[in-house]
This record gives C-alpha cells, structure tokens and sequence, in this order.
C-alpha cells in the first residue's frame, strides 16, 4: 500500500496558530506597559504622599538662606538676563517657611523687601520694596509659580498667568 504524502500543517492551521501567538504576544505586551506604569508613577506618587514636614525640610535646607543668582530671565521673548549680573537674592525665614524676609544686593547696595509662598511650595511671591529698588527688579516682584524645584535651579513662570515672562535661579 502506497503512502499519500499529507500535510501536518494546513495553510489554515498555520494562520490559526499565528493568529493565537499574536494575541498572547499582544497580552504580554499590554501586561509589561501596565508593569512599567505602575512602577513609573511610584516616585510621583512617593513625593505625592510626602508629609508636610519633609517638605517644609526640604525648602529649608535648599531655599531658605541660601544665596541665588539670576541664571536665566526672559521677558515677552526679551533675554533680560544681564541686567542680573553682579547681582544676588537671599530669601530668609525668621518664624516661619511660608514667609519671611528677602534680600537682594546689587552693585554693593542691599534692597529688602519679603517673600512668602503657599501651603504646597507652588507658588513663591517677592516683594522687594526699600530702598526705591533698580528698575530691573521691579520684574521681579510678582506672583511667581514653580515650574521646577530641581536645586541648585529654581525655575519660576508668573502665577495665574500665562505671560511669556521666565525666570530661572541658580543656588551658589
């Protein structure tokens, strides 16, 4: 008796095999992206759940007293930061880490004025007033926003505004 020569795999089969290989492929792929999710969002959601009291240590030990230049100011698309050169900003606490004193020196000549920021650390108001301040801090004092508290560079946008103005300072 003569043997036929017959196909194990059909045409038909072998799709039908690809296509569950493809399906498993896909649900393994789906899992490792929700993997790579979760472990993505556990840092946000460690600074999240900081308590109140890390962050205030965290303000203190890298803001407060601590002497800051201007490394980077735009203003309207205008690059402004020159008018910084020679110039320093201390922000000071004296009761408490939502305000305090500030001060800022140029040329020799030290400007005061107060500070103050919110319950989150998002939002950090300056407020140099005496004596009658160089007309380049008056760009300065306003509401600004924290765009990135990634010391030694605080960079700062205006708050509740959308303004094209850019301020970012360095921690000497």
């Amino acid at each position: 008796m003569s043997q036929k020569n017959t196909n194990i795999f059909t045409i038909s089969k072998l799709n039908k095999m690809s296509a569950i290989v493809f399906k498993k492929s896909l649900r393994v792929a789906a899992v490792c992206c929700m993997l790579l999710c979760i472990m993505g969002s556990c840092k946000k959601l460690a600074l999240a759940t900081a308590s109140q009291s890390d962050i205030e240590k965290y303000f203190a030990e890298n803001v407060l007293n601590r002497t800051f230049v201007v490394d980077f100011a735009s203003n309207n698309g205008t690059d402004i930061t020159s008018q910084y050169t020679g110039c320093d900003f201390v922000l000071t606490n004296t009761t408490s880490y939502y305000n305090g004193n500030m001060t800022g020196t140029k040329n020799g000549v030290t400007y005061s004025g107060t500070w103050s920021t919110n319950s989150d650390y998002s939002k950090l108001v300056i407020n140099l007033t005496t004596p009658a301040i160089p007309t380049e801090f008056i760009f300065l004092n306003g509401d600004w926003k924290f765009t990135k508290k990634d010391v030694p560079v605080l960079k700062l946008a205006p708050y509740a505004s959308s303004e094209p103005k850019i301020l970012y300072m360095r921690r000497l």
